[in-house]
């Protein structure tokens, strides 16, 4: 996510220089042809273009809305697993109080941890309809590090299990849920041994069916991508409005010189005005379109891994550890 004050407009204009490129060719085009060649047949009435316009800003104010609730609920999901995972390392600490007990208490924790990385590195595996892939946004990625895509799974997990687990999880299919399966039969095998009550067995299992109902809610925003007829016919209808401005505007152009000093030179007007109105929906579509996917690993993502490092860190301290990993910073204003 973005960490600073806000986008500058500067980096608008770079982000979408590519649109303006090919915005900036259509507005020339038609208006070279109205007026040197004097294909005076190429204005169209403004009525209909202005009406395409406004069902354009509706259906890309109703993409923008659901990208932005997709985006919130991601937020929220992993608020969840903030407060959960306090809440369950301090009834593991608790429970799990004797001093023989301590080495079960670090073994629960720092599986917790591996099941973190473990959900955050399968968030963050691309799918066909995500956008980190756009030109734009390749470019823009250059300015921050995504551990997620250059770190093996292998070697960050292999800090938080041992051999014999690492090697269990690695042969599984949705890691995460296997790591999660394995807290709950240790937890089990603690309850019939008698170190824990039939009440603190429930709570904790309740623990447990909650970071899996997280886990599930995560999946599904990841898994499911905004309807794709709703994305095309909103690309398609855009694309025909951004086509159509220029020569809805050459008339009204030419027609604003005259009797005046600018008479014959007025239609120019119609490049810069066709850009900018043309600009701004683009832009808006684009914006709605990059946040839509919360976790593949863009600017505008859910700082997962960030969220990750702030619940191990928080964990580790209830253990009294002192080696704490560092608390992630914003990298170019961008936080992972």
């Amino acid at each position: 996510m973005h960490a600073g004050k806000k986008y500058t407009f500067f980096e608008f204009i770079v982000w979408t220089r590519r649109d303006i490129y090919r915005l900036t060719i259509l507005a020339i085009i038609p208006t070279v042809l109205y007026h040197f060649c004097k294909f005076t047949f190429l204005s169209i009435s403004w009525v209909p273009v202005a009406l395409l316009g406004t069902a354009v800003s509706f259906i890309i104010s109703f993409k923008n809305n659901a990208s932005y609730s997709r985006l919130w609920e991601a937020r929220q999901i992993y608020g969840g697993i903030i407060n959960a995972s306090r809440a369950f390392g301090v009834m593991v600490r608790d429970y799990l109080a004797p001093e023989d007990k301590k080495a079960d208490v670090q073994i629960i924790f720092y599986r917790h941890f591996a099941w973190l990385t473990a959900l955050r590195f399968q968030l963050r595996e691309p799918r066909a309809w995500e956008n980190a892939n756009d030109p734009r946004n390749i470019e823009y990625a250059r300015l921050y590090h995504v551990s997620e895509k250059t770190d093996k799974l292998e070697d960050s997990l292999s800090k938080y299990l041992s051999v014999e687990e690492l090697s269990y999880v690695l042969s599984k299919k949705n890691k995460a849920t296997q790591l999660m399966a394995l807290q709950s039969r240790h937890i089990n095998k603690l309850a019939t041994a008698g170190n824990l009550s039939d009440l603190q067995l429930q709570s904790l299992q309740n623990s447990i069916t909650s970071f899996y109902d997280d886990q599930g809610k995560a999946e599904r925003i990841k898994n499911f991508p905004y309807p794709r007829h709703f994305s095309s016919i909103a690309t398609i209808m855009l694309n025909l409005f951004v086509f159509l401005v220029p020569y809805g505007l050459l008339n009204k152009f030419n027609k604003l010189g005259n009797g005046t000093l600018i008479e014959g030179y007025s239609i120019w007007l119609n490049v810069p005005f066709a850009i900018l109105l043309t600009w701004v929906f683009n832009s808006l579509d684009i914006v709605g379109e990059s946040s839509t996917n919360p976790f593949e690993g863009s600017a505008n993502d859910v700082p997962i891994t960030n969220i990750s490092r702030t619940i191990e860190i928080d964990m580790r301290d209830m253990l009294d550890e002192t080696d704490l990993p560092p608390v992630l910073t914003p990298e170019n204003s961008i936080l992972m």
